[in-house]
């Protein structure tokens, strides 16, 4: 059992950008293992991230990674590693000078620095290019360049931005091994990723985020159970909304059917879409009510609802 001051924390924290939000109210406490942040583009991971490693500070709400806040930076950022899905290196560094120039400009000595590059180049599979120029590199090899620096420094939390991006299936195959070997040893992993299935398999727990919230946290299948449970919004233009309304207010999981302004349409939110388009089907072949279009209202959650259920046939 670990104690909140080993987890990872968020209270309450709301991040706004001028008038734009970026997140809002996330409160979560994640204990040392893997953690997957999922959710579309625009969701507020990269936020969340950005938030996690003392890049931004909070509009309100406080943070806090091990018992630490980032308005304490130096032994803050001892402890935080991240690789960002940004691709840019210095012109002309080789693969071991992105790693061993940063641990010494951070206060490791000499021996100290070229240690922990070796050691850091090894796990990452990177150590036979580490005298090679980085601007010669492949883009998965690149990728593993970037674990490496941020894993060089044996930061107890480590937060990956797609970090599965341009790896072939060896390397990918790889560096998930070496994902769960860090989980393991007790370290906070929070991988943002679209590789569900892959990163499923290793994960301890799943945060789904849509609109700057969080609509859902557990295991993969407890996150999907809670989103089929969300209500989705799906706007019908028809006929006769009225009959239509009547209808689906007879079905089990609808919690709302409002009349289009213009008279012409039906908003329905309902738990259970599958039914509600079985209803579709059957006034219209009815004739009862002539169905001109049919089109979800909330595209983020019904974006997530798809990228979560859809991903047993392969969705990603």
């Amino acid at each position: 059992m670990t104690t909140a001051s080993a987890n990872v924390v968020f209270d309450e924290v709301t991040k706004f950008y001028g008038e734009i939000l970026g997140v809002n109210r996330v409160s979560f406490s994640l204990e040392p293992g893997v953690t997957a942040l999922v959710g579309p583009n625009g969701s507020g991971k990269t936020t969340v991230m950005n938030l996690m490693t003392g890049l931004i500070q909070p509009t309100s709400g406080t943070v806090r990674v091990r018992g630490l806040s980032p308005s304490d930076p130096e032994p803050f950022f001892r402890q935080v590693g991240y690789c960002t899905q940004f691709d840019s290196f210095p012109r002309g560094v080789t693969g071991r000078d992105f790693l061993y120039g940063p641990l010494r400009v951070t206060g490791f000595s000499r021996a100290q620095a070229e240690k922990l590059t070796h050691e850091a180049l090894e796990r990452a599979g990177m150590l036979q290019a580490a005298g090679r120029r980085v601007a010669a590199y492949s883009k998965g090899m690149r990728q593993r360049i970037r674990l490496a620096q941020a894993i060089a420094h044996r930061p107890s939390v480590l937060v990956l931005d797609e970090p599965l991006n341009g790896l072939d299936p060896m390397a990918r195959a790889e560096t998930l091994a070496l994902f769960q070997e860090l989980g393991r040893q007790g370290l906070h992993l929070i991988i943002s990723s679209h590789i569900l299935e892959e990163v499923d398999r290793i994960s301890d727990r799943v945060v789904l985020m849509s609109n700057g919230s969080i609509v859902a946290e557990g295991r993969i299948h407890q996150v999907r159970r809670e989103v089929q449970d969300h209500p989705m919004q799906i706007l019908v233009r028809c006929s006769n909304p009225r009959q239509l309304a009547a209808e689906a207010f007879a079905l089990d999981g609808v919690v709302e059917a409002k009349l289009q302004k213009d008279g012409g349409g039906l908003l329905v939110r309902t738990t259970d879409s599958d039914r509600f388009y079985l209803l579709l089907n059957r006034v219209a072949a009815e004739g009862a009510v002539e169905i001109d279009a049919v089109a979800p209202a909330d595209d983020d959650v019904n974006s997530i609802y798809q990228y979560l259920i859809g991903s047993d046939e392969g969705a990603s």
